[in-house]
């Protein structure tokens, strides 16, 4: 009996053992290996936030599910980055990405091109936005005599074809009345049309974030039309491919998730960040700063606004006319279902914040006029080298700072202001300015970023218009 009881146990054992080894390699051969494709623009400033930072913060793993049908998936998430939307899209298209960030023009082909090849796509979060068309803008070598779009009738310029640049551009022409044929138009990638300035091989180039800030911060080209000159929101947005977010919502609203800590990342040190993403990127960090920063050039904002919809469809009837678009119903591609997610899964009010326009603002104690930072609008900040960015309350503080630090011997990275036309900080080496008022000890002084601003603001109120460092030699020893 007991060995009968022995070998039966010893039956039962090796059934239980294989019973579990069927299991498991039945676990094992339905364990599912979920591949996510991230195109990336890791030099466009304002989709750093939806790439380059979550991937270098490993924020994506932090929020992607691993229970339910989740349990035992293996995610293989490979990040594709590229100079610009359209290889974006054709990666989308050919299956290879399943996320995807680009500017609103490119976005629209992105959505018409998927639907026309049955590889449909979604708009489901916004990156950053400016809501007047700031960021996108046209520049002309350092020394050029062209100051204006109207100047370049018939010249060299180059574009990133398919880019928010391109879509600026041909907006601009329209609200003009001008024949698209305007210019010698020529495709250029920012590298390319980089060079093109640089080398005075093109008479203007237009581009998107960052290029029209930072080839000017570098010293060799002068902007000479900026995007909110058209009146037209821009803002770069986040699509997925509408088979993967059906099959994988949760893992959409997890890199939505991942984008907003992304957000929350920078405002809390926008210095900071800036210089990591200097690290990253080789976009200087005080370019990042301009766009990224407190009364910056962009807003970080996931939420889909109807503002940008509006917009959406006013860039599509630009596209249409020209027969550069497909057919696209905007209102059933746009799907903020995972936006609203993400926002209720972090405990955050979505409705709330999308009738929100504010951005974060330059605040703080101006140490030079001893007076608090009252009034954002009119602020300045100056980053010290090797230092801090420090507020001050007025573009006259701001200069006179500028002054104090230099007599102390002490070197300045960055020196920025809020333009009076615009009400877009600029870099205060690159604008114009007016000195008027009685007081010659103080006078009133404004910046502005494009001549013509600063010629008119001079021709109403009698004041003259001068250079940065005439600008500062009225506010102590000046010089640059």
């Amino acid at each position: 009996m007991r060995i009968r009881g022995l070998v039966g146990h010893a039956l039962c054992s090796a059934s239980l053992i294989a019973m579990g080894s069927a299991l498991a390699f039945a676990t094992a051969a339905h364990a599912e290996t979920i591949d996510i494709g991230i195109g990336t623009q890791d030099t466009t400033t304002n989709t750093v936030t939806g790439g380059i930072i979550i991937k270098q913060l490993g924020l994506l793993d932090k929020y992607l599910p691993h229970t339910g049908k989740y349990k035992d998936v293996t995610y293989n998430v490979t990040w594709q980055n590229a100079t610009s939307g359209p290889p974006i899209t054709n990666g989308m298209i050919a299956g290879n990405l399943q996320i995807g960030m680009m500017g609103d023009y490119p976005l629209l082909v992105n959505g018409a091109t998927g639907h026309a090849t049955n590889n449909d796509t979604e708009l489901v979060a916004v990156l950053a936005y400016n809501a007047l068309g700031g960021g996108n803008g046209v520049v002309v070598p350092k020394d050029s005599p062209y100051y204006d779009l109207t100047d370049l009738k018939g010249k060299r310029v180059s574009v990133p074809f398919g880019s928010a640049a391109h879509g600026m551009l041909l907006a601009a022409l329209q609200s003009r009345k001008l024949p698209s044929d305007y210019f010698a138009l020529a495709n250029q990638s920012p590298e390319v049309g980089s060079t093109s300035i640089q080398e005075k091989r093109v008479d203007a180039h237009a581009d998107f974030v960052p290029f029209a800030e930072l080839l000017p911060y570098r010293g060799y080209a002068r902007k000479i039309f900026d995007g909110v000159e058209t009146g037209q929101p821009t803002f770069h947005g986040v699509v997925v491919r509408k088979d993967f977010g059906q099959k994988y919502p949760e893992i959409v609203t997890a890199y939505i998730r991942a984008l907003m800590e992304a957000n929350d990342w920078v405002r809390k040190n926008p210095a900071l960040a800036s210089e990591k993403i200097q690290s990253w990127t080789n976009v200087d960090k005080e370019v990042a700063y301009i766009f990224l920063g407190p009364n910056g050039i962009d807003t970080l904002d996931p939420t889909i606004k109807p503002r940008w919809i509006a917009a959406l469809k006013t860039d599509y009837a630009v596209l249409k006319k020209l027969n550069m678009v497909k057919d696209l119903d905007i209102d059933t591609w746009v799907n903020d279902s995972f936006v609203r997610a993400a926002f209720k899964e972090s405990g955050r009010n979505y409705d709330a914040q999308l009738a929100s326009f504010a951005n974060y603002q330059i605040q703080g104690k101006d140490t030079v006029c001893n007076v608090p930072v009252s009034d954002p609008s009119q602020a300045g900040q100056i980053w010290l080298k090797g230092g801090d960015v420090l507020p001050f309350s007025s573009a006259a503080c701001t200069l006179e700072g500028v002054n104090q630090y230099r007599a102390q011997g002490k070197k300045v990275d960055a020196v920025y202001l809020m333009d009076k036309s615009l009400d877009l900080k600029v870099f205060a080496d690159d604008a114009f300015y007016t000195l008027g008022g009685g007081n010659a000890a103080a006078p009133e002084v404004e910046p502005f970023l494009l001549k013509r601003d600063a010629e008119a603001s001079a021709q109403k109120s009698g004041a003259k218009v001068v250079s940065y460092t005439q600008a500062l030699d009225a506010f102590g020893s000046g010089g640059k």
